[in-house]
């Protein structure tokens, strides 16, 4: 079938509105949130329904017709990139949330549902969803789980594939695929549910999701600990891990990221500070008080200065504000800013911000970091300009350095990010050869023709 008689099939299927094959509309995807070159797709794609979103599939793959899913573009790995002859098959039409169950602690979800509407319509049945990745105001749930993306507090609560219980799929031919259940417990057949999380569109496209509810904590408290060694503050993590309270949030902040953010934001942050570790218990209120007491302890112990404790939820969310503002804050103050997410046993972390400190002064480059400390998660930031050719190739010798240095400490080339295009020609050196191999085959028997997301994770 041609080109121009493809795209009014697909204008038959999903209506001209939902279509888009003019070059300025297709340049709005060409790019995700990751530095990398952008690829102008052939056509961007809205089916609105299951039936049109595997109808558009089918008509893809059997037109060899590269498909790329896409939410909202959020993901800092590449894994958006469209191909040049490909379709950008996009999910912000298909974003209803399907059922909340109470009684069961479910809830039954389309792809393309913004991850903070989700939490709040959550919230509102008195239910709790913990996944809150850092982008989750534009977020979408079905590319949390295609990235299986984590968030701020994963170190007690997880990341997106502890709350997956089942989803459904297209595959590369458009047949529905079902996996999962509503059920607690469920071992019927093989785990697709698994394989799908974190495969970055590479193997299908979700249909509907369904996510694992817990209770709410019955309460919190939220403290900032500030610094005057980066090393006593890392350190502290480790310490704070090791006595086993294990906080629902134990974030790390350096003196870079601290005056970014309160430049940005104005929420009094001390500008002075080497580093400061913002953390956060909850669940029973005799228990918050215990463990709230317990770490700040700790936190003394291991030269922290000074410890605000926040008096009421205002100043709660004014801690929480100041670490979502992190990245923005930092992306000010170069024209490109490169966010990695190389993770290290929660050990090695003071190892770790050592390490990225002597990378950023081997190759003169800024070098923002802070992340999720407890969970060993950290997001050395580079900010720099790409136009600067010499400056480019010193950022790309130091991210090199910054895996390298993560997996000598066992760590790995992600915590939360993904893959994408960004990182796969490091798999190799992380999971070896003969492991990629046997991902290239059990993409090629899946998806023979290589229509769904090619060259993402484990290349070409």
């Amino acid at each position: 079938m041609s080109s121009k008689t493809l795209i009014t099939e697909f204008e038959t299927l999903l209506g001209t509105d939902n279509v888009i094959s003019d070059e300025s509309g297709r340049m709005s995807y060409a790019y995700d949130a990751a530095v990398l070159e952008p690829v102008l797709p052939e056509v961007v794609l809205r089916p609105t329904t299951g039936e049109t979103l595997g109808e558009t599939i089918r008509l893809c793959n059997e037109n060899n017709m590269p498909v790329t899913v896409r939410g909202a573009g959020t993901n800092l790995s590449g894994g958006t990139i469209p191909e040049s002859k490909g379709a950008v098959v996009l999910t912000n039409g298909f974003n209803k949330i399907l059922e909340i169950n109470r009684e069961d602690m479910y809830a039954v979800v389309q792809p393309g549902v913004v991850t903070a509407k989700f939490a709040a319509a959550v919230q509102e049945q008195g239910l709790f969803y913990p996944p809150d990745p850092g982008s989750q105001a534009v977020s979408t749930l079905g590319g949390n789980v295609a990235e299986n993306a984590g968030g701020l507090r994963g170190l007690k609560y997880g990341v997106t594939k502890d709350y997956v219980m089942g989803v459904d799929f297209f595959d590369p031919a458009g047949n529905l695929i079902r996996s999962g259940s509503r059920t607690v417990k469920s071992v019927t057949g093989m785990n697709l549910s698994s394989l799908m999380i974190g495969s970055e569109g590479s193997l299908g496209v979700f249909n509907e999701i369904i996510l694992k509810l817990v209770p709410p904590p019955a309460t919190h408290r939220a403290m900032m600990a500030i610094y005057d060694s980066v090393s006593a503050a890392s350190e502290t993590v480790a310490a704070i891990i090791a006595s086993q309270i294990i906080p629902c949030t134990l974030e790390f902040m350096d003196n870079v990221t601290i005056r970014a953010v309160e430049d940005f934001a104005h929420v009094g942050l001390p500008t002075d500070a080497r580093a400061l570790l913002l953390i956060e218990v909850d669940g029973h209120p005799a228990q918050v008080a215990e463990e709230a007491a317990q770490v700040e302890e700790i936190c003394r112990k291991m030269g922290a200065v000074n410890i605000r404790t926040a008096k009421d939820d205002a100043e709660r969310n004014s801690i929480w504000e100041a670490r979502r503002a992190a990245l923005s804050a930092l992306a000010r103050m170069r024209p490109t800013t490169v966010l990695e997410d190389a993770t290290v046993p929660r050990s090695k972390i003071p190892h770790m911000v050592r390490a990225v400190e002597d990378i950023a002064e081997k190759y003169n480059l800024t070098i923002g970091t802070f992340g999720h400390a407890g969970d060993g998660n950290l997001h050395p930031t580079i900010m720099t300009d790409r136009r600067d050719k010499n400056e480019w190739l010193r950022v790309e010798k130091a991210i090199e350095d910054i895996f390298d240095v993560a997996l000598s400490f066992k760590g790995t080339l992600s915590g939360e990010h993904g893959i994408g295009l960004a990182k796969a020609g490091f798999m190799a050196k992380e999971v070896g050869e003969a492991t990629l191999d046997y991902c290239r085959k059990m993409k090629a028997a899946l998806d023979p023709k290589g229509t769904l997301n090619p060259g993402k994770i484990i290349g070409r």
